[in-house]
């Protein structure tokens, strides 16, 4: 479903990414940890062009992302196209990026109307349905500054669960959270991934890593140092980078 091949993404002097390949089936739940700097959230925002790749490729539903390929050149796309490209991945961002003016219904209801073009109507129900999902339907009539931390997390999920995504992309979902209201929306998250859903999660939360992940991937300097099954990985790393991060995390 995701392929990443061979991306390079360079900041001016600063090479952030040196070359990184990822593949994540379909319904795979692949989880990208590493120290802060290393790149994590760079790959993320490859994926779905929010960062423009200096090299390599990336292909989300056997699409090539960002570009058009013709006559065995490539062309980079029109921003249009690539909007049409990005309504197949959901983005669940560190901060919530709530629209304040909103309730929680509105939230997740505007996407449907103003870029797929349902009604109102049939938006407002489909929004109502993803709350009670991410267990909010009783929060859905209040402002982002009346719910808590984990609540608005969990409405920016459903928000871009209304878009109907192929798959999704999760940078550091609870880094911003207070402790004890990490546990709400990582259940949430366990949900989709018991559901099926493709996704790709950067994260710190090793026990979740564990349980929901299919594949671990540790990331450090720009490069993939070690990847494979969660448990293998952290119960028995084999490079020495990674037992270093993981003796400092777990």
């Amino acid at each position: 479903m995701i392929r990443v091949e061979s991306v390079r993404k360079r900041y001016g002097p600063v090479e952030v990414l040196k070359g990184v390949s990822l593949e994540v089936p379909e319904g795979g739940v692949v989880c990208v940890v590493g120290p802060s700097g290393s790149g994590k959230s760079t790959l993320l925002r490859c994926v779905n062009r929010l960062e423009t790749i200096d090299s390599g490729r990336v292909w989300v539903d056997g699409e090539l992302m960002g570009f058009r390929e013709s006559g065995g050149r490539l062309h980079l796309l029109h921003p249009r196209e690539l909007s049409l490209q990005r309504r197949k991945i959901g983005m669940v961002f560190q901060r919530f990026h709530l629209f304040p003016h909103m309730t929680a219904v509105q939230n997740v209801a505007e996407g449907p109307c103003t870029v797929l073009g349902v009604s109102r109507a049939r938006a407002t129900t489909l929004a109502l349905e993803l709350l009670d999902r991410v267990g909010l339907a009783d929060r859905a009539g209040h402002y982002p500054s009346q719910l808590s931390g984990g609540q608005q997390q969990r409405v920016a999920i459903a928000r871009s669960l209304a878009m109907n995504p192929k798959v999704m992309l999760f940078d550091e979902p609870t880094s911003a959270l207070d402790p004890e209201l990490v546990q709400e929306v990582l259940a949430v998250m366990r949900d989709l991934a018991t559901s099926g859903m493709t996704m790709i999660v950067v994260t710190h939360e090793m026990g979740f890593a564990r349980e929901a992940g299919d594949h671990l991937v540790f990331v450090d300097d720009g490069v993939i140092v070690e990847e494979g099954p969660p448990r293998e990985v952290l119960s028995a790393p084999r490079h020495e980078r990674t037992r270093a991060f993981l003796g400092q995390v777990l």
